[in-house]
């Protein structure tokens, strides 16, 4: 099941950055005083009396702006409310109800979502409840009064929040096939791959760059199994992007790998492996899904022996974080190894789904420590009790250990190479969890 998105939406300088920097625990998002600093959407995972979602952070909403930059944070805020599951309108009580409050407002009330009417910099209830009523003129809700910058009302708003996360909306949970989402940069092949996929052209496929909006679902069968695939608007540079719209692909991006249980990370032969193709697949990696890098257009690379070996290297370079990645080398064009890219899916699921028995993995931990003694410091050496796995998607592991703080990221890296040697998990991130226990437990 996907996590509900929350878009954060309202007038430039109200304090949307300072309330999504209180919400996601750390300042993420720019905040300055003057208005329209926020333009790039800023995300993050929120959780709140075990309710998971994602937020946005949005540009500020100029309803009628001639600004080039303004009129492009509308339309950025606009596909903000067309995507969120719920949306919090946040207005200043110290500006006070203003003409582009009721503009924001009629927006809102066309999109049919849940709104959260939320007055921010109420630093003193007492003192600014008489004019925080004043935005019941709004005729969108009871108002939420809060301080963003103080964290005051904060606990009563996300609980308004998550009451508007509908719980029947679990269809993705009784769905059993797996779901794949095709991502990348804009105009690499991710909707031509589909295409090819499926044998026809449902996805519609441009040369102009950003031409997918939205993330798209497409079952696909393949020897009478159903794959559902996802396709999504590509991510490129900030220095190149002409349309505020495609600056959202990194929030749609999030919201189809979380749906996701592989992602695909499409990469332009002719381009090689870029700093944006490595912020997506840091996504996938963060979020422990199954990664297969698929280079894209290899018919019109000019090739020798020593060429697949050459941006194998090259990619496996960029990505050092994640070398378990499966990686294939497309034509979309052509269908050259399509087909293979279902057998890898099946082989990285299997792979994300495996589970080891305690008893193998214990064998595995003791054969490590006796080729590799555990680091020591000021005379306490390290002492490994115990692993076992806990759960799967990705597979997760917890090692007991005598003291958390001698138990260095390089030893539990060559744990985890130790496991690979012995099962590979090729495709799939591990995940491992380090808790101290006292010696007599």
């Amino acid at each position: 099941m996907s996590k509900p998105i929350v878009a954060i939406v309202g007038r430039p300088n109200v304090g949307k950055s300072t309330l999504f920097n209180a919400l996601a625990g750390e300042r993420i998002a720019i905040v300055q005083d003057f208005p329209g600093v926020t333009r790039d959407r800023i995300y993050a995972d929120v959780t709140w009396l075990d309710k998971q979602f994602t937020m946005i952070d949005t540009g500020g909403i100029e309803p009628e702006s001639n600004d080039v930059l303004l009129s492009y944070m509308r339309q950025q805020a606009e596909i903000a409310i067309q995507t969120a599951d719920v949306i919090i309108f946040l207005v200043d009580v110290r500006q006070g109800l203003v003409d582009d409050d009721f503009k924001v407002a009629d927006m809102l009330r066309r999109s049919t979502k849940p709104v959260i009417l939320v007055v921010n910099k109420v630093d003193n209830f007492d003192k600014f409840m008489p004019d925080v009523y004043e935005f019941y003129n709004l005729g969108i809700g009871d108002p939420h009064p809060v301080s963003a910058s103080s964290k005051l009302g904060i606990g009563d708003m996300l609980d308004e929040v998550i009451s508007h996360f509908n719980p029947a909306d679990l269809r993705e949970v009784d769905d059993e096939r797996p779901r794949i989402a095709i991502v990348g940069k804009p105009n690499v092949g991710k909707s031509s791959i589909i295409n090819k996929l499926i044998g026809e052209n449902r996805v519609i496929v441009s040369d102009i760059a950003g031409t997918t909006r939205d993330a798209i679902d497409t079952p696909v069968k393949y020897h009478g199994k159903e794959f559902v695939f996802i396709d999504t608007a590509g991510l490129r540079r900030k220095s190149k992007i002409k349309e505020e719209l495609e600056r959202f692909s990194i929030v749609r991006t999030v919201s189809a790998v979380e749906r996701a249980d592989v992602v695909v990370l499409v990469i332009d032969a002719k381009e090689g492996v870029t700093e944006q193709d490595a912020k997506i697949a840091g996504i996938a990696h963060e979020r422990g899904k199954g990664v297969i890098i698929a280079v894209n257009k290899w018919d019109a690379i000019e090739k020798d022996d020593k060429t697949i070996y050459k941006h194998t290297n090259e990619i496996k370079g960029v990505l050092s974080y994640m070398p378990y990645a499966e990686m294939i080398f497309t034509s979309a064009l052509t269908g050259q190894r399509l087909n293979k890219l279902f057998d890898l899916i099946e082989q990285v699921i299997q792979n994300q789904n495996l589970r080891i028995a305690t008893g193998v993995l214990n064998e595995i931990m003791s054969e490590a420590v006796a080729l590799h003694q555990p680091p020591s410091d000021k005379g306490k050496r390290l002492k490994l009790y115990y692993i076992t796995q806990v759960s799967v998607k990705p597979p997760t592991f917890v090692i007991f250990v005598n003291d958390k703080e001698l138990m260095h990221y390089s030893y539990t890296r060559y744990i985890e190479n130790k496991i690979r040697e012995a099962f590979g998990f090729s495709g799939t991130s591990l995940k491992f969890f380090i808790r101290e226990r006292k010696e007599k437990e």
